[in-house]
């Protein structure tokens, strides 16, 4: 049976947005870079990175309920970073890359928990009527 409560409820990951999404991928992000960087010195060591734009064009392409879910469930698909300078022991990273890079994805996580904090302020005000 399917009531009007059931028309009117309220679908908490379309409300979030992809923003809980996000935030995850970017602390994906985090490990991944943090894992190159403790490989530094390591022989043959690939740097690898993850491709944020397209894992979350991904976790956008499941719909509504994909969103909350866990977008690293089935893993996430990972590149190998292309060296300016290789080492000569094979060794892809490159300090200076993967520290701008670290920088780079913690100022992105900081917006997106930013922008997570106002969705759900703005959600806590429609649903109390207190501005």
């Amino acid at each position: 049976m399917y009531s009007k409560e059931h028309d009117m409820a309220f679908d908490l990951a379309s409300g979030l947005d992809l923003h809980p999404t996000a935030l995850k991928l970017r602390a994906e992000r985090t490990k991944i870079i943090a894992s190159n960087l403790a490989n530094l010195d390591t022989p043959g060591y690939q740097a690898q990175d993850l491709d944020f734009k397209r894992s979350l064009a991904e976790a956008a392409g499941g719909g509504a309920g994909a969103r909350l879910g866990d977008a690293l469930a089935g893993g996430v698909t990972l590149g190998y970073r292309v060296p300016y300078q290789a080492a000569q022991d094979g060794n892809t990273v490159e300090l200076g890359v993967e520290q701008a890079a670290f920088a780079q994805n913690a100022i992105d996580f900081q917006m997106s928990l930013t922008f997570l904090n106002a969705k759900i302020k703005g959600l806590q005000t429609a649903i109390t009527g207190n501005a």
